[in-house]
């Protein structure tokens, strides 16, 4: 019997044990060369058709979906995830990205969200320039010497040199203060809260990360100014709670609120209270947004000051916080898969995709059917688009909206009609059910609210599992190591935080050379303070309040708080 080969080539058994010598036809050398290549070109195709068919996060995947599993490589899967769901395109210069309408829609939704709940604390909107001059900018100069790093300066107006550099606002304190100093004259004037929405320049020379570590992004800052520190400390809490709102209410990502080290505050400022987000993946903390006290310390600076009778006059009491683009990068950093995004249905640009499953000679009925579902959901505010292309098949489009992290996908086809229901699967894990069509809207409301809330308990547990209790200074480096954050009792003294910073760099190197089992990425940079909780954190951690006779784990010296610890991003 003739092989497979033989057979395809035309040839019997005799012909293939021809003897060697025997001279071969051209033309049948020919005829065999094209059918090798024919037969190697059917199977390339038979083999990248079952390539095309493997899931995202699979080696070998389809090209258009994700490529690298996010527990292998996190960098380059979290480069694949920004651009390939179409949050970002890269730019020519280092660390500046496009934002596309997927990722700029989730700024949108945030801004939306937060301008509206400051307006309801009497904050008003502003914008000031982009330039600032090198006078105003070092007038503060602990303010200068935070940020000399990250200045970008403009230096020549053409070919011709500038007489005097203009430095891009890193934040813009040294921009608005001087406007500030004079609207401010009597008590009636306070208090003056105002914010921006605005790029900002910091010339990070680190790596830089879409969303993550940018040189250009997009952020609001608020700028205030009272009478006294009682207002503006309670203030200061008021920014940090929407701050909280923003990232669990509509990211769905846990975060924990506290209070900066004199190290690590607003350069310039009294004191910084922030909210630290975590990646369990590569066990990297994040600041996540910061709410700053500024004391009187700039009002000096820049005169602003108001009469309070008998011709004597008082500074004022300033505040500032930010929020940026990060949040959208954490978000997906936390909640995504190997498939691509996952979206919290509070921030999704499109919350429910409806897909319709064609049958042949029922095309018309189904998209009629499917963009009646879109109309019905739209009315009653969901954000929602039927994909009726034609040119793409039902597994094409799931695999696409998967990509784009659509928290819900609706499946529509002619026994779903007849029978009065849709098919429905939940993005985050996969969850299908059977919707009852009459009550469809009720129904997707309902399973939006609990995505929500099982994505956020989700991150909250994993975030939860990686917070280690630490004594000592001989489990501080090892807990590290295990992609944790550490709780410490520590005595808030910064040389002894400058000690901790140095020493664990150089245990994780000597950790690195010693022992070739430890991940390598893990081991990363040294540690540094996230924040000092506040005791309501600490309580909901079951974290008592720091005992009187407790020592520093660093230095043994007495404690005074409880601190967290980590590497930062």
């Amino acid at each position: 019997m003739a092989t497979a080969e033989e057979a395809l080539l035309g040839l019997s058994v005799s012909d293939s044990l021809a003897d060697e010598n025997k001279t071969v036809d051209p033309a049948l050398k020919e005829q065999r060369k094209a059918a090798k290549q024919a037969k190697k070109a059917a199977k390339a195709a038979k083999a990248a058709q079952k390539l095309d068919r493997r899931p995202a996060g699979v080696k070998g995947a389809n090209r258009d979906g994700m490529e690298i599993k996010k527990s292998d490589d996190f960098g380059e899967w979290f480069s694949q995830l920004v651009t390939k769901t179409e949050m970002i395109e890269f730019y020519d210069v280092s660390g500046c990205y496009i934002l596309r309408p997927w990722s700029f829609a989730m700024w949108e939704t945030i801004r939306e969200y937060f301008d509206a709940e400051i307006k309801k604390l009497g904050v008003q909107n502003a914008y000031f320039p982009l330039f600032v001059s090198k006078k105003r900018l070092t007038t503060e100069e602990d303010h200068i010497e935070g940020f000399a790093a990250e200045v970008a300066w403009v230096t020549k107006s053409g070919k011709k040199d500038l007489e005097e550099p203009i430095a891009v606002r890193p934040t813009s304190e040294t921009i608005m203060y001087p406007a500030y100093s004079k609207w401010i004259r009597s008590y009636r004037d306070l208090p003056l809260k105002l914010n921006q929405w605005s790029n900002v320049v910091r010339w990070e020379f680190k790596y830089p990360t879409p969303f993550i570590r940018s040189r250009e992004f997009l952020w609001q800052e608020g700028h205030t100014a009272f009478a006294t520190k009682e207002e503006a400390d309670v203030e200061v809490l008021q920014i940090l709670n929407l701050y909280r709102s923003v990232y669990e209410d509509l990211l769905a990502v846990p975060v924990i609120r506290g209070r900066k080290s004199d190290k690590e505050k607003f350069a310039g400022g009294l004191y910084t209270t922030t909210i630290e987000g975590f990646i369990p993946t590569n066990g990297r903390a994040i600041q996540a947004a910061t709410s700053h006290c500024l004391g009187q310390n700039f009002s000096r600076m820049f005169k602003i000051e108001y009469e309070i009778g008998d011709n004597k006059k008082q500074f004022v009491w300033q505040n500032s916080w930010g929020l940026t683009t990060r949040s959208i990068g954490v978000m997906a950093m936390v909640h995504s898969d190997d498939k691509g995004l996952v979206l919290p249905p509070r921030i999704a640009p499109i919350q429910v995709v409806v897909v319709p499953i064609l049958r042949k000679g029922m095309e018309k009925m189904v998209r009629d059917a499917a963009e009646e579902l879109e109309q019905e959901l739209q009315k009653d505010g969901i954000r929602v688009k039927a994909d009726l292309r034609d040119d793409k098949n039902p597994g094409w489009k799931f695999n696409y909206w998967e990509l784009k992290g659509v928290p819900l996908r609706l499946e529509l086809g002619p026994r779903d009609i007849e029978g009065g229901s849709v098919m429905a699967t939940k993005r985050v894990d996969g969850e299908k059910s059977m919707f009852e069509r009459a009550k469809v809207c009720e129904t997707v409301k309902t399973t939006l609210e609990s995505i929500h809330k099982s994505t956020f308990e989700k991150a909250r547990i994993a975030r939860d599992e990686k917070i280690v209790r630490v004594d000592k200074w001989a489990d501080f480096v090892p807990a590290l190591d295990k992609r944790t954050m550490v709780l410490a009792p520590w005595c808030e003294q910064t040389p002894c935080e400058e000690d901790v910073k140095d020493r664990s760099g150089e245990e994780s190197q000597q950790r690195l050379g010693e022992e070739g089992e430890v991940d390598k990425k893990a081991l990363s940079g040294s540690a540094k303070t996230l924040c000092i909780p506040f005791e309501e954190e600490l309580s909901r951690l079951g974290v008592e309040k720091i005992g009187e006779d407790a020592k520093c784990f660093a230095c043994a010296e007495k404690a005074t708080a409880y601190t967290l610890w980590g590497r930062s991003y």
